[in-house]
């Protein structure tokens, strides 16, 4: 390992630049009957229907963060972390998602924000990634202003109780997948196929970004941000004919600009209203609402990239009889020649995340921001296990250095991009795909008591993070 570091520096980082990782409660804590935690959407999803979970795994135990977080953190700073984003769990933290504060759970992120200080590691908090209280979900969820009053109110709690060394906050991780998976597609609880309702998920999340934000600013921290993370996946038309350009603007915004538009700039585009318009799908709306949305905008957008979206116009009329979905608008279009990472059915294309970045510098005003995510899933990686027990992942190695390469560039062309976060530290539970699928800079050894191995990305990552560049 040691040649690396002599080697000359081609990409350098600007000083300060924030390397790291980043995770939620639901996927590494485990814990989810312990320390008296709440329900959530998660935790009765499984219990209801355990077979829709790769090899039948469910979020009671995940990856143990909640007993082993002070070796976790360890191996953080061993591997040259000096940041790492983790959410906090609405349903550990107030178990109904409305009433008493869990004071274990108090206890439990205070005792993480304080680990991670102590290691030199800044704390950046989300305080929603995916994982609805039982509770709340059992009201309609996102579907009910009483569920974004409760999470607004949820919000301020957490920033009355960790803002005093926290100075990093985020209201919501990738909003749109809960809208995909929970209300277009069918891949989370509650598996509804309604795209009205989704229209008003969707909006209602956005509502309660906007009252965490204003709740923000009263708490008034010293020193204090408040952003969104956002995948923002670019969308790229077929071809420059006219219905292949108009399929991937359409998809742009319905998966990207509904949610990065509002955040940054403080209002929707006039063609995504005028699109839902047209087609009888405008969200119900409060008095206020415009101008809250207006007066709330974000600090700090923080950039989730793992794939490109391709499309292209539509190939047949849809079926007039079939709910009414997204690919209504375009057909997926897979690029001949793309590069592929088999075991996700991505494809890799590193350039992607420079396009968003240069986006977002000349068409949001350069807004401070971060790439939050970035990462490759692989199936098996044990067969990469050597004698002394580390995985030898230099496909991830690659796919990390090749994304940095073109961060750097949109650095260098001027775009404010603060850090990188990989996704993930350690191998953890990803939703139904369970550990399918690794992402770790740290191996996790399912069969053998959940042993932390650091793999050689780690440990590429390490060299990375020391010399701030590469």
């Amino acid at each position: 390992m040691e040649q690396q570091s002599k080697q000359p520096i081609t990409y350098r980082f600007p000083a300060g630049f924030w390397w790291g990782s980043a995770t939620s409660a639901t996927q590494i804590e485990g814990a989810a009957n312990e320390g008296g935690k709440g329900k959530n959407i998660w935790d009765h999803w499984y219990e209801q229907e355990p077979h829709r979970f790769f090899h039948g795994v469910g979020p009671e135990v995940t990856s143990d963060f909640y007993h082993r977080y002070k070796e976790d953190i360890a191996l953080m700073k061993e591997i040259g972390h000096n940041s790492f984003r983790f959410s906090i769990s609405w349903s550990r933290l107030i178990p109904d998602g409305a009433g008493e504060v869990n004071p274990e759970a108090v206890r439990f992120y205070n005792a993480v924000i304080d680990e991670l200080l102590a290691n030199g590691i800044e704390p950046f908090v989300n305080v929603y990634h995916f994982d609805m209280p039982l509770a709340m979900q059992n009201m309609g969820g996102w579907e009910n202003r009483q569920v974004v009053n409760a999470y607004a109110r949820y919000a301020s709690l957490c920033f009355r109780l960790f803002g005093d060394r926290v100075k990093k906050w985020f209201t919501h991780n990738e909003p749109i997948v809960p809208v995909e998976g929970g209300y277009l597609y069918d891949f989370h609880y509650p598996n509804v196929v309604d795209f009205r309702r989704a229209v008003q998920v969707a909006y209602h999340t956005m509502i309660a970004h906007a009252k965490a934000v204003a709740a923000f600013r009263k708490a008034a921290i010293p020193g204090g941000k408040i952003g969104i993370i956002l995948n923002l996946t670019p969308s790229y038309p077929r071809s420059q004919h006219p219905a292949d350009v108009k399929a991937a603007h359409i998809a742009d915004l319905l998966f990207n600009r509904s949610f990065l538009d509002p955040a940054v700039k403080g209002e929707y585009p006039q063609d995504l209203i005028e699109l839902l318009a047209e087609h009888g799908f405008l969200p119900v709306t409060e008095a206020g609402d415009r101008e809250l949305i207006k007066e709330n905008t974000i600090d700090l957008l923080g950039i989730n990239y793992y794939q490109p979206r391709r499309v292209k116009a539509k190939e047949y009329m849809p079926n007039p009889d079939a709910p009414f979905l997204p690919e209504r608008f375009f057909d997926y279009y897979a690029m001949p020649g793309r590069k592929m990472n088999p075991y996700r059915g991505w494809e890799i294309y590193e350039k992607g995340i420079y396009d968003i970045l240069i986006n977002i510098k000349e068409n949001y005003g350069n807004i401070e921001c971060f790439i939050s995510e970035n990462g490759m899933g692989v199936e098996g990686e044990e067969r990469f296990r050597d004698e002394n027990g580390m995985i030898h992942d230099d496909y991830r190695i690659e796919f990390i250095r090749e994304h940095l390469k073109w961060v750097h560039r949109a650095i260098e062309e001027g775009a404010n991009v603060k850090g990188y976060h990989l996704w993930t530290f350690m191998d953890n539970w990803s939703w139904t795909n369970a550990y399918k699928n690794r992402y770790g800079l740290v191996a996790v050894d399912l069969d053998n008591h959940l042993k932390r191995t650091i793999k050689k990305s780690g440990y590429w990552l390490k060299t990375v993070a020391e010399n701030n560049g590469f």
